[in-house]
């Protein structure tokens, strides 16, 4: 990934209701969420998550599939590990176990 890039997607998660977004439509997984369940979900109005959709889509970390008549929003997974890798690729002095994340859920690992 080139650093512009990186920086297009730093920017749009840098927004509130793009990160909100975000975190659903990776939490929804491949399946992906329609536009009427995201907005239903966070409770965003109509004209404003078209909005933030289409920055996500634009920077890369979003992709779009029309099934029938729903338009359905999935994370781009290989962009957001694209990202990852990015920032830490030369990470801490050649000391990646520094860098490792552990996710963790009701407390556990």
């Amino acid at each position: 990934m080139e650093t512009i890039e990186a920086a297009k997607s730093l920017a749009a998660l840098a927004q509130e209701t793009r990160l909100v977004i975000f975190r659903a439509l990776v939490q929804a997984g491949h399946s992906g969420l329609s536009v009427g369940k995201i907005r239903e979900q966070l409770e965003i109005p109509s004209a404003t998550l078209s909005f933030h959709l289409s920055a996500l889509k634009n920077c890369g970390l979003a992709e779009c599939q029309r099934q029938g008549r729903l338009l359905i929003y999935q994370a781009n997974f290989n962009h957001m590990r694209e990202l990852l890798v990015y920032l830490t690729e030369d990470c801490c002095a050649g000391n990646p176990e520094i860098c490792a994340v552990s996710i963790k859920k009701n407390g556990k690992c």
